[in-house]
């Protein structure tokens, strides 16, 4: 393949065209950029392009899902679900795009092969696999937290000879389970959101669990009209209100610490929060993730629930978790718990005996084997810096940044790492990301990085980059805040524990108001802890 360079540098690429990287080209180009997103899918939209599972739905509420950058957009654009589905929000790309002129800007099944930053010239060299070479004074990763699926790898997996398939890859197409037999591996967010689809039509299925995961209700339902109404004539109180709470989304946070309060006020809120549905159940109470005696009453509380929906006794135990309640992502389902009381669905307990092979014709797992006609492996993904480690970004002096972080992801603000001039991580490690609502965390890296290239620009400054001591006392405080928690109690993606082999350190920053407010400061300093180069 003939490697061809552009002739004419860019002020920055973008790769991925996910919410990220669309709302970075629109703010470059009103910025008067000369900006360029190549995206290795056909398609925009990220994590929502690749996730089509059934039953793929966020587990936001769509009405603070969704871009606040501009008001007129909020107001024209009408969600038609309290949780949106996979294919409506890529509607809302669609139109996003449309709307603001940015589909000339987007380069579609371009993969991004290698980023190298070359000391001679000062500019990111970014290879493709079409054999392209694009130059660019700065590179932005917008490459997504969970978009770079956990692959797995069992004894005899190549022998199967019927369908497989992975919930980050499914086909465009769909699948079609009718009267077939189907073996689910995994009971993470994407199997919790499926397994009820995928029951529907398969002849039996079988869910191969090791460990139980907490699921809340979505209660989902069509938007009424009034609601939507009464929501828009108030956006910015409802954005502020989420912008002011840690997960950077309104969950009504409760001010109070269960400790306070008597058994039957601890017991009425933990209703409203069940009959409200979602995530706002870990706004329950004030003290929900550092006092373990109040995480306790809220996972009794939650095993309760389970014992109450799923008729068989083994199996309700099974679906109980036994640890800390939120040191995962607590999920969002539609009738998952209901699903374990149809004939056809049986749970499988591999917590003691794992899978211990695949065979032609099925799985040899939790001592047992299930003949099955389809497996579905619903192993989630290699989370914040799997897509990262997936790209040869190499920095000064030809540095590996996946060598630097063999260790563990080290950055200042998840946005930068010493050694990587201009090469910017939007919801990158060390960040609050994938611990808030997602689209806030992002318009707020945007938000920075603009501000960022805009100060270059007119300060005659080329390069920005971090200086290394203070990355490593951010990386610090990143771990200090964590384990004032009780996010550390449990083996989580946030960890990389669903890796084999990944360093266990807590990648994202819990708390959005004070990591914000960490970033303004940064900035009004005149970015205070980089170093910045005209050279």
């Amino acid at each position: 393949m003939t490697t061809q360079t552009t002739t004419a540098p860019l002020d920055a690429i973008i790769v991925g065209a996910g919410f990220a990287g669309l709302y970075m080209l629109h703010r470059l180009r009103k910025s008067g950029f000369n900006a360029r997103v190549v995206e290795a899918g056909s398609g925009a939209g990220g994590t929502w392009f690749w996730n089509r599972y059934p039953g793929a739905r966020v587990d936001i509420e769509s009405m603070q899902y969704s871009y606040k950058f501009s008001d007129e957009l909020a107001q024209e654009w009408n969600w038609s679900e309290r949780y949106a589905t996979q294919p409506e929000l890529l509607t809302y790309v669609a139109h996003v795009i449309e709307r603001f002129k940015l589909a000339d800007g987007i380069q579609y099944n371009t993969r991004v092969n290698s980023a190298k930053f070359n000391d001679s010239t000062g500019l990111w060299d970014i290879d493709t696999n079409d054999g392209q070479v694009i130059q660019a004074r700065h590179c932005i990763m917008a490459t997504g937290c969970l978009s770079s699926t956990n692959e797995p790898s069992f004894p005899g997996q190549s022998s199967f000879k019927g369908e497989t398939y992975h919930t980050g890859r499914w086909p465009r197409e769909g699948v079609d389970f009718t009267g077939k037999t189907v073996v689910v591996i995994g009971t993470g967010s994407s199997s919790i959101q499926s397994i009820p689809e995928i029951a529907k039509q398969a002849k039996q299925l079988y869910v191969l669990q090791r460990t139980a995961n907490y699921s809340v209700p979505a209660h989902n339902q069509p938007l009424d009209p009034a609601y939507v109404a009464d929501i828009k004539a108030n956006y910015g109180d409802l954005r502020a209100r989420g912008l002011a709470q840690p997960l950077a989304y309104d969950i009504n946070l409760n001010p109070k610490l269960c400790s306070e309060l008597p058994p039957e006020e601890v017991r009425a809120e933990l209703d409203r929060r069940w009959a409200w549905g979602g995530l706002p159940i870990y706004g329950a109470f004030a003290d929900l993730l550092v006092d373990a005696k109040t995480n306790s009453i809220v996972a009794d509380y939650m095993r309760e629930k389970i014992r109450s929906i799923v008729k068989d006794a083994k199996t309700a135990e099974l679906l109980s978790p036994k640890g800390t309640f939120g040191c995962k992502r607590v999920c969002v389902d539609t009738g998952y718990y209901q699903t374990y009381n149809l004939p056809h669905v049986e749970l499988v307990d591999i917590s003691q005996i794992g899978i211990e092979e695949i065979t032609a014709t099925g799985v040899s797992a939790g001592g047992r084997v299930i003949d099955t006609d389809v497996i579905v492996f619903a192993t989630g993904f290699d989370a914040m810096t799997g897509s990262l480690d997936r790209i040869n970004i190499r920095g000064r002096g030809d540095v590996a940044l996946k060598d630097k972080w063999a260790a563990g992801p080290i950055t200042y603000l998840g946005l930068m790492s010493a050694g990587f001039p201009n090469l910017f991580t939007i919801t990158g490690p060390g960040s609050p990301s994938v611990l808030t609502n997602m689209i806030m965390a992002i318009e707020q890296h945007v938000d920075f990085i603009t501000d960022c290239l805009e100060y270059l620009r007119a300060n005659g400054i080329n390069h920005i980059e971090p200086r290394h001591e203070v990355e490593l006392v951010w990386g610090d405080h990143v771990q200090e805040v964590a384990n004032g928690t009780l996010l550390y109690s449990c083996n989580s993606w946030y960890l990389g524990a669903n890796v084999p082999g990944k360093p266990r350190v807590f990648m994202p920053y819990l708390g959005y108001p004070a990591y914000a407010e960490k970033c303004r400061d940064v900035a009004a300093n005149g970015y205070e802890g980089f170093d910045l180069s005209a050279a």
